[in-house]
């Protein structure tokens, strides 16, 4: 699909210079996988691997969901990666993945101490 090539994916996101619509079919996929098979997932009373479904998230939007989406974005849109597709081309990925791998660690580490300072 080309999800872990980070060429193929800021190609996908320059949508006002050389786009490559290609990864929309990945997303068409995963979009229909999901379609399909939802109706049987809400008929479970509880997931495969685990006692109970857990609750649903906050529904409010608030500036750090906004702040931490765009961080997302401009992470993804700079290197080409986003956490997944970056840890599954870790053995191949060389030097670049790495580096991100590593600073998406460090960033992870330091907004739970963040999180952790009272007040």
């Amino acid at each position: 699909g080309g999800m872990t090539d980070p060429a193929k994916v800021v190609g996908f996101l320059d949508v006002a210079g050389r786009w490559d619509p290609s990864l929309a079919f990945v997303m068409a996929g995963a979009l229909g996988t999901y379609a399909l098979l939802r109706p049987f997932i809400l008929r479970r009373t509880k997931p495969v691997l685990a006692e109970r479904f857990p609750p649903p998230p906050q529904a409010s939007v608030d500036g750090r969901l906004i702040g931490g989406a765009a961080l997302f974005g401009i992470g993804w849109g700079m290197s080409g990666y986003c956490p997944g597709p970056a840890l599954v081309s870790l053995p191949v990925g060389g030097t670049p993945v790495l580096l991100f791998v590593g600073a998406m660690l460090v960033g992870m580490a330091l907004f739970r101490g963040i999180m952790r300072q009272p007040g």
